[in-house]
């Protein structure tokens, strides 16, 4: 979608120009500090703490595995120039070779969950959250290989994700399998999560998946699939009374929702967007504009603060905000505000991406350290998370800078 800043009157076409150029060069930043820090002949680090102390006896998870690989290859068909290129592309192709040799199941299809620092797998577990991740890295490996292999292999974990986890009763998806796609008791993505039949987040990342996997196949049955599934999430997951989406669910679709993420909301709305603008459905289209505005515009309303960012989620026990200033939330927040903006040329969109971009660079970008701190610097608990993990990776802040330089390219502006 093209816009045009010819009216502009709060913001001008050199400050966006301005942006692009510095979120370009922080996108080159953190590909050197991923490269420098966490990938090693053996595959990646597992862990690297909140001071930079490596623990090379960490675990090595699936879903940073794959969030590097869905980075590098981005990184590679982002940034053009032949020297960028090539880099990226030979470490992408080294983690795509550490994923087949570790993470994929040849018995029963589908990836583990975590391997051992010696690439032993010590949970073999079938989160179809991490088949979804899984999914959308080898989809964006193969548009810059072009290596089939790599696209078949999607191709087969899509195919288990709709023979073991859609349900076929109820619509949706299910949460995770054992490594023979037998029921398990525990399908909590992690500690923090609740045991819930469903949960908007896993439909997310197979929404993202499922786009990532068409772009890069055109295939009638991930399209089929990817319309099902557009459907869903705009029908079930939606408060009926607020413009927030549903964390967790039943099997029959019963709210077990103990709170709202805000995070998830915005990512939500461009992600929706995207994978409707991906399936070229002019009634989806039509429908889906409505919530994905709705689900900008409650972020903006409730959720940003004054210093620019968006906090982190709303406890509807508490009823009260979590005042966190979470790195990805922000990085999510620059994309669903600019993509807003798309969609309306309404310009006080642009006007919170900037805010955020300046959060960003005061509070949560670490030039000393090298890469996004958790949360806000000023914030103690920060030093309770790592700077890289089983939990962060390059992944949200590394795809809303390819994505923001992107968008304001696409604005054509002089």
């Amino acid at each position: 979608m093209k816009g045009s800043l010819e009216s502009a009157s709060m913001f001008d076409p050199l400050s966006l120009n301005i942006l692009a150029g510095e979120c370009k060069a922080e996108l080159l930043r953190i590909c050197h500090w991923w490269d420098e820090n966490v990938i090693v002949a053996d595959g990646f680090v597992g862990e690297i703490g909140h001071d930079l102390v490596v623990k090379p006896l960490a675990p090595r998870g699936v879903i940073l595995a794959a969030r590097l690989l869905w980075f590098y290859s981005e990184a590679g068909l982002f940034l053009t120039e032949q020297e960028h290129q090539s880099r990226w592309k030979k470490i992408a192709d080294h983690l795509y070779q550490y994923i087949v040799a570790h993470f994929i199941d040849t018995q029963h299809g589908g990836v583990f969950w975590e391997v051992s620092a010696n690439g032993r797998v010590t949970n073999n577990r079938k989160q179809i959250y991490a088949q979804a991740f899984a999914v959308y890295a080898l989809s964006a490996y193969y548009r810059l290989s072009k290596n089939h292999a790599a696209l078949e292999l999607a191709l087969d974990i899509f195919t288990l994700i709709e023979r073991y986890g859609l349900d076929s009763i109820n619509g949706g998806y299910c949460e995770a399998f054992s490594r023979e796609w037998n029921t398990l008791d525990d399908i909590r993505l992690s500690e923090k999560d609740l045991n819930s039949a469903k949960s908007m987040n896993t439909h997310l990342h197979i929404l993202e998946a499922y786009t990532g996997l068409y772009l890069a196949s055109k295939n009638s049955q991930v399209k089929s699939a990817l319309v099902v599934l557009i459907d869903c999430y705009s029908m079930r997951f939606p408060f009926a009374d607020t413009a927030h989406l549903k964390m967790f669910m039943t099997a029959s679709w019963q709210d077990e929702s103990v709170d709202y993420s805000y995070g998830h909301d915005i990512e939500s709305s461009w992600l929706l967007w995207q994978a409707i603008i991906a399936v070229e459905d002019g009634l989806l289209a039509q429908q889906g504009k409505q919530l994905v505005l709705k689900l900008a515009e409650a972020c903006k309303n409730e959720g940003i603060e004054s210093d620019g960012a968006l906090v982190d989620a709303y406890s509807l026990i508490k009823q009260a905000k979590i005042e966190d200033r979470v790195w990805w939330v922000q990085a999510e927040a620059m994309v669903g505000f600019f993509n807003a903006y798309e969609i309306t040329q309404e310009e006080h969109y642009i006007v919170l991406v900037q805010g955020l971009w300046q959060f960003l660079k005061s509070e949560i970008i670490d030039t000393e350290l090298g890469e996004w701190r958790w949360m806000a610097k000023g914030d103690p608990k920060g030093k309770n998370y790592y700077t890289a993990g089983f939990w962060k990776g390059p992944y949200h802040n590394g795809r809303a800078l390819i994505e923001v330089c992107r968008r304001i390219q696409n604005l054509q502006l002089a």
